[in-house]
């Protein structure tokens, strides 16, 4: 069974595995934790952990009994008390983080639990600070603090330099099929690619890199890009080895929900400038669905996209 790697954070990624499971494959989830907001940022500043929120997500996206345990998981407190606004999932992570002595033997135990198909991994155990500098010269600590700041960032690192999980090291260089999901850019898929010790693995591992595009841009981290632009910037970071493999969206997204993207969250539609495009291997299918009047990709399709590249 071939092995494949999905790095990233957010709903994007939790999105992807979502379809992948589906499938054939040895899946391990690489998930960035440094989010720093909501309920996530709370527990993670009043136990000292690395953040749950992004893992709590990709938990319930493999999980085999994923429609009770995403209800559990996601059951956010409405209370007057100091429960009010954390997620359940966040809480019994947190627990398992204290019981086990660290968020990794914190989620293999979860996942004995729900019969997981595949492996997730905290890209770190370090309690770490993402930090962006703005084009403007402005320096911004936080990944909360970053996306709401309105501003374009010209790049991320560490606050200080985390020492990388060994397990997600491992299963890079041992990987088939390295997938960076799509999601933010700065904030959930480069903090993952700022370690010199996984851009060294990724350079050792003869894995294929795939890199699924976002359909819409982000304030402040995106805006204005095309795919081509997308993938320069990921590649930016990537080491010897670049992405081989890029795949995109074809469908016509409405009009209607286009503009209300633009008003609302000042998004819009990337689109696939296929000039700039001649060197890479580009993948194209009908991705786009609407869940809850949200824009997303359907996980099944992009799965059976990434399955047949790996196979190929």
């Amino acid at each position: 069974m071939n092995k494949v790697v999905v790095i990233g954070g957010g709903n994007g990624q939790s999105t992807l595995v979502k379809g992948l499971k589906k499938f054939p494959l040895d899946i391990t989830a690489i998930v960035t934790v440094a989010d720093n907001g909501r309920s996530t940022g709370r527990l993670r500043k009043e136990f000292h952990t690395p953040a749950v929120g992004d893992v709590r997500r990709v938990l319930v996206a493999l999980a085999e009994t994923e429609p009770l345990v995403e209800k559990l998981f996601n059951y956010t407190f409405d209370t007057t008390s100091d429960l009010n606004g954390h997620k359940l999932g966040n809480l019994i992570l947190t627990g398992a983080t204290e019981i086990t002595g660290s968020l990794t033997e914190g989620v293999e135990s979860l996942s004995k639990v729900f019969n997981l198909k595949g492996k997730v991994i905290p890209l770190t155990e370090d309690y770490v600070t993402l930090v962006a500098k703005m084009d403007d010269g402005t320096i911004i600590e936080g990944e909360e603090e970053i996306t709401f700041a309105n501003k374009r960032i010209e790049k991320v690192y560490y606050k200080e330099e985390p020492s990388i999980n060994i397990s997600a090291i491992n299963s890079i260089k041992e990987a088939d099929a390295i997938v960076l999901s799509m999601g933010s850019l700065f904030t959930s898929i480069i903090p993952n690619l700022i370690s010199k010790d996984i851009i060294d693995a990724i350079d050792s591992s003869k894995a294929k890199i795939i890199y699924v595009s976002n359909m819409m841009t982000q304030p402040g981290e995106t805006d204005n890009f095309t795919v081509s632009d997308h993938v320069n910037l990921l590649n930016s970071y990537l080491g010897k080895r670049k992405i081989d493999t890029v795949i995109v969206n074809n469908k016509t997204i409405d009009l209607e929900l286009i503009e209300r993207y633009k008003v609302s969250e000042q998004k819009d539609q990337v689109v696939t400038d296929y000039e700039n495009l001649k060197d890479i291997n580009v993948v194209e299918d009908d991705l786009f669905i609407v869940e809850n009047k949200l824009i997303r990709h359907d996980s099944l399709k992009l799965a059976f996209n990434i399955f047949a590249e790996i196979y190929k």
